[in-house]
């Protein structure tokens, strides 16, 4: 053999080895980050493992540090898949338990949807690698912040499983008052990913005023928001259980309405009494015969009632056809109709109607042509008080919510979470509602068909629940609250200036 042939051999054999570090690598870093997501997913309710919070980002960190950009945005793609394939598998029930699609479709409509969740993550992770060239982990968090903001508009958005909800029932959800969810978010990946980077370059104390930020989150004063000087307000919020398969079965709607009201009233010692979502599952022309009597009793006892319904009205721009809105309405003593501003695709309305409505029952559940208002009222006025109000996933929103809650006296949302049976996401919304709470500093009513219906108090812990999967009446008294909490004034502007800011300085230090 020559010298030549021998360094040609060399260089194949070389080139073979390369290719199978590769090919392992990619293997390596795709497992490492669809295990990452997985688990990060397990510390939101009702698992709460909030150590697995810290540990998830941490190793997506760890898996795209040094990396192309080619191979961040795929380890960001499969973190994805994991965080949305574990945390919200339950759009699978609502597919195919009341969509009555088949197992096999369902799951690929919900595979498609996680799939196209976890393209935020995969975007995220190219312009890591892009911007700070995988090096700096102030970029990293700055991005991850900047994708969550990015995340509760676009689209639409869909605001779910922000890092800043595991703090939820623990010493530092105080956070929240000054700077929402996206505070401790940051906050979260603070330590996170500088443990996860003092770990990798071994320069702790340069990486020590990480480490002290649970001291000064916890030694935050707790109180910005003052109650009223006033009674409380006596609530009962009414649980009524409906199965789903009958609830928009005409023949069944004076049963439910009477089933709902005989809960009622066995409780008239209230001054406001809260009903579900779509609790009247008919227009109120339709549900009139059946319910115009006990109306007019709640007004001789001065008790408010404030339930969901379907609105119709005129059509501005085709007077030939109506629209249909998800409302909130007082029935009695008081005044005020608010029309849903955030709607659920295929659940309320169809994309691309004229293609898809017909082609699989999913596509045709009840009340699925809802549309947007052009302007609604923020807040209802229901016994003497003025209730900020949302409808189902609104809740979700910070931003949304926080416009409406500032001249508020307390919030008001309401839900059917029966869509998603005993999956993981009734307990995902019921905190994600007592987050909203802390933000505004205003205790919190929720009324939800089959659970979780709750008292809230303003500092998003619990005060009353009703259980699950029953029908139930829990009654409570109400504080009214008064001020604003930092967030309230400033929104989620500083954090997202703090993430640009990061993201800045990330950009920079990887500069030649």
């Amino acid at each position: 053999m020559t010298p030549t042939a021998g360094r040609q051999g060399t260089h194949a054999h070389s080139k073979k080895t390369r290719e199978h570090h590769v090919q392992n690598g990619w293997w390596y870093i795709s497992l490492l980050s669809l295990l990452a997501g997985a688990v990060t997913a397990l510390a939101f309710a009702p698992l709460d493992m909030i150590p697995l919070a810290l540990l998830g980002p941490a190793l997506l960190y760890l898996a795209q540090h040094g990396q192309s950009t080619r191979a961040t945005a795929w380890s960001g793609w499969m973190f994805g898949l994991g965080f949305f394939g574990v945390g919200v598998s339950w759009v699978f029930v609502s597919i195919h338990v009341y969509g009555a699609a088949s197992v096999p479709l369902a799951g690929l409509m919900t595979a498609v949807f996680v799939m196209g969740l976890a393209l935020l993550f995969a975007l995220q992770g190219w312009l890591f690698g892009r911007l700070c060239r995988s090096v700096s982990w102030l970029g990293f968090v700055g991005l991850w912040l900047l994708f969550e903001w990015i995340r509760s508009w676009l689209f639409t958005g869909f605001p779910w499983l922000y890092l800043g909800y595991i703090w939820l029932d623990t010493p530092f959800s105080h956070l929240a008052a000054w700077g929402g969810v996206w505070a401790l978010t940051l906050f979260t990946l603070f330590l996170s990913i500088g443990l996860a980077e003092a770990i990798r370059s071994r320069r702790w104390p340069s990486l020590l005023p990480v480490f002290l930020l649970p001291v000064l989150v916890y030694y935050l004063p707790t109180e910005q928001t003052q109650q009223r000087d006033q009674a409380p307000l006596k609530v009962a919020l009414v649980q009524p259980d409906i199965p789903q398969m009958i609830k928009w079965e005409g023949a069944q709607l004076e049963n439910l309405l009477q089933h709902q009201i005989q809960l009622t009233r066995r409780y008239p010692d209230v001054q406001l009494v809260l009903w579900p979502e779509t609790a009247i599952p008919a227009f109120y022309y339709e549900a009139a015969p059946f319910i115009d009597d006990f109306l007019e009793e709640l007004d001789q006892q001065n008790i408010a009632l404030i339930s969901g319904f379907p609105f119709i009205a005129e059509n501005p721009r085709d007077r030939s056809r109506s629209i249909f809105h998800n409302s909130l309405g007082v029935f009695s003593h008081g005044s005020g109709i608010y029309h849903k501003q955030r709607l659920v695709p295929f659940g309320e309305y169809v994309p691309l109607e004229n293609q898809l409505r017909g082609l699989i029952e999913f596509f045709d559940l009840p009340m699925s042509s809802f549309s947007l208002p052009e302007n609604t009222e923020l807040r209802l006025h229901a016994a003497g008080h003025s209730l900020a109000s949302t409808i189902c996933y609104e809740i979700a929103y910070p931003e949304l919510v926080r416009k409406s809650a500032i001249n508020s006296d307390l919030l008001l949302t309401v839900s059917n979470d029966a869509w998603f049976g005993n999956s993981f996401a009734p307990d995902q919304h019921l905190q994600i509602a007592r987050m909203r709470a802390i933000e505004n500093g205003r205790w919190l009513i929720r009324g939800t068909n089959n659970g979780i219906t709750a008292i809230i108090r303003s500092d998003g812990s619990l005060e009353k629940e009703a259980p699950r999967q029953q029908a139930a009446v829990i009654t409570g008294e109400v504080p009214a609250m008064h001020g604003t909490t930092l967030y309230q004034q400033l929104g989620v502007w500083p954090s997202l200036l703090t993430s640009l800011l990061l993201l800045g300085i990330g950009f920079l230090r990887t500069r030649p």
